[in-house]
């Protein structure tokens, strides 16, 4: 097999960029500490100070879930459904962020000094509850760093031929390097750099393929060929059979995976969760409100462009290739040659790394606060937290190749991972939320309903599969009716078991035990909290918080979409030009 770039290439991205990025980072944090005053201890390593501001938890959030599934699984469902494929990829996993921002300021209202989210469980619900939400924690932990390093490894070996084991365990060299040594402020260095390099080549495809190239003639060009597309290969399921409409039930049941999916991949992700506590008060629901905002431009700017220029030039794709999130990266190299292979690359591979740094740091806080603070050592010193934290990052670093090469040896793809994660994880969300947003919710219900919720969903997801296939088997899982019954099972479950458990047997909790409970050791950090925390103030964030997320939310995923999903419209060329407007435009706005 030929490839499209040499595998030296491959090596200097993997090794070269890698490198380059932790020497930058690295050098930024020594700066900070040698020249702006900053005392080094385990609070700061692992919240950064608690002093981030608006404009780094933004650029922090986009960069934390701009996954390799960001980039590649957006385009995958372009190339199956077409102008809908992006948008509910973009409208279903933005709104999480949005309502994110909902619980971050609860958490600086009720528990300031927390460090992790299952730390407040822990004083919330006790420890029996807190060991069965730390282990939703890593699993969350475990299942996003799969899918990025799946889909990152699968284009190294696509475009350069690098063997994919060796590619899974290069790539979190580099990351290990600057997380290992700068921590939580480390990584939000290297997420700026990365949203902005990410902006950059998202604006250099959708102006190379729809402004500079012949080949696909410009917007209008782009209509013509979608539209001879569908003529040739309608898509089943589409009105018209057409790449040109949002009346798409194959990309409305991706929508709805990809909605309950992400909420487990925000909500039990303890990565955001150090966002919220890192931020300042102030800061906090403006940087989850304008962050999930922002991100939205990436996947439905990105897959808009690359996606459907595959429809457009017939590209022709395999299954496997398809699954394994290939259909951007052909696309780029096959339009714009080496160049658009290599940014492709090199895009790919910081945002696995910017986003697998955000993974490592927050299992090293887990195992930190979580297991070892909590059950092995409770009078353990900051230098000694220090040394768990960097021996986590270490072992989880380099698990983070072993894990992937395992998945790739079974088969699984990334496409896979990415619609099963609901159901493996979504009955923590409604638990975990109420926790801190409901002071009845009831601490036996609420972790009952969490391992209920998680069998029922994987029963229904294993039952469908078999009654529909007469058989469970990777293939018959993969069957997207079975993964989205189990998805919903998984949620739903759960959130009416909490809810109802709750009302008949309410704990009517006082919050104000938190803040008493768990405490910050860093005297000046701890005195600076107590002064910003301002309970009028935060009492008002909260209210805007839950007025604009739920606004955007009902315009994202209802107002906007189902009307032209219930109409079977199909666009025009008119209608056609604006939507890829607005899609240039918010881009460039989020830029």
């Amino acid at each position: 097999m030929s490839y499209i770039l040499d595998e030296t290439v491959g090596y200097l991205v993997l090794i070269g960029v890698g490198m380059l990025m932790a020497s930058v980072v690295l050098i930024l944090v020594k700066a900070e500490t040698k020249w702006l005053g900053t005392k080094k201890t385990f609070e700061w390593f692992s919240t950064a100070g608690r002093t981030v501001k608006t404009g780094l938890i933004v650029t922090s959030v986009v960069s934390a879930w701009t996954w390799a599934a960001t980039l590649l699984q957006s385009s995958t469902v372009a190339y199956q459904y077409g102008v809908s494929g992006p948008f509910w990829y973009a409208a279903g996993a933005s709104i999480q962020v949005v309502l994110f921002a909902i619980l971050a300021i609860e958490l600086k209202r009720k528990s300031p000094m927390s460090h992790t989210f299952p730390e407040m469980i822990n004083a919330r619900f006790g420890k029996s509850s807190h060991k069965v939400f730390l282990s939703f924690a890593f699993l969350t932990n475990i299942i996003v760093t799969a899918m990025l390093v799946l889909g990152g490894a699968a284009v190294v070996n696509a475009l350069t031929g690098i063997d994919v084991y060796i590619a899974a365990f290069l790539i979190p060299v580099g990351v290990i390097a600057y997380t290992l040594f700068g921590g939580l402020k480390a990584t939000f260095l290297a997420e700026y750099f990365n949203t902005a390099f990410i902006f950059v080549v998202v604006l250099i495809f959708v102006s190379a393929i729809y402004f500079t190239n012949e080949d696909i003639g410009g917007i209008s060009g782009m209509f013509e060929k979608l539209s001879d597309a569908a003529v040739m290969s309608p898509v089943e399921g589409n009105a018209a059979g057409s790449f040109l409409t949002l009346a798409s039930v194959g990309a409305l049941i991706f929508g709805i995976i990809n909605i309950v999916g992400n909420f487990g991949t925000v909500f039990v992700d303890q990565s955001y969760w150090q966002r919220a506590i890192a931020s300042r008060p102030r800061s906090v629901v403006p940087g989850f409100l304008v962050g999930g905002l922002a991100w939205f431009a990436i996947p439905f700017a990105l897959a808009t462009t690359l996606g459907l220029a595959a429809v457009a030039v017939n590209l022709q794709l395999t299954p496997l290739e398809i699954s394994s999130g290939l259909v951007a990266p052909l696309a780029a190299a096959h339009i714009l040659g080496d160049v658009g292979a290599i940014l492709m690359l090199t895009v790919l591979f910081t945002a696995v790394t910017a986003a697998g740094s955000a993974q490592l740091i927050s299992v090293s806080s887990l195992v930190t606060y979580d297991v070892f603070r909590t059950y092995i050592k409770p009078s353990s010193t900051g230098r000694q937290l220090m040394r768990i934290s960097r021996y986590s990052i270490l072992g989880f670093g380099l698990g983070m190749g072993a894990l992937a090469s395992l998945l790739f040896m079974s088969g699984v793809s990334l496409q896979y991972v990415y619609l099963a994660m609901g159901v493996l994880i979504g009955s923590a969300v409604a638990p975990i939320s109420l926790a801190i947003l409901w002071k009845n919710t009831n601490r036996y219900v609420a972790t009952s309903a969490a391992i209920i919720g998680l069998g029922c969903g994987i029963t229904v997801w294993l039952g469908y599969a078999f009654s529909s296939s007469g058989e469970i088997s990777l293939a018959s899982t993969s069957d997207m009716f079975a993964l989205l019954a189990g998805n919903l099972a998984s949620i739903l479950t759960s959130l009416f078991i909490t809810v109802i458990g709750s009302l008949f047997r309410p704990e009517n909790f006082n919050f104000s035990k938190l803040k008493h409970e768990i405490f910050v050791v860093d005297e000046k950090i701890r005195k600076r909290l107590e002064k910003e925390t301002n309970e009028e103030s935060l009492k008002k964030s909260s209210r805007f918080s839950k007025q604009y997320g739920l606004t955007l939310t009902l315009i994202l995923v209802v107002a906007w979409p189902i009307p032209l999903f219930f109409s079977n419209y199909v666009f025009t060329a008119t209608v056609y030009t604006v939507w890829i407007w607005v899609a240039i435009l918010w881009a460039v706005a989020a830029a």
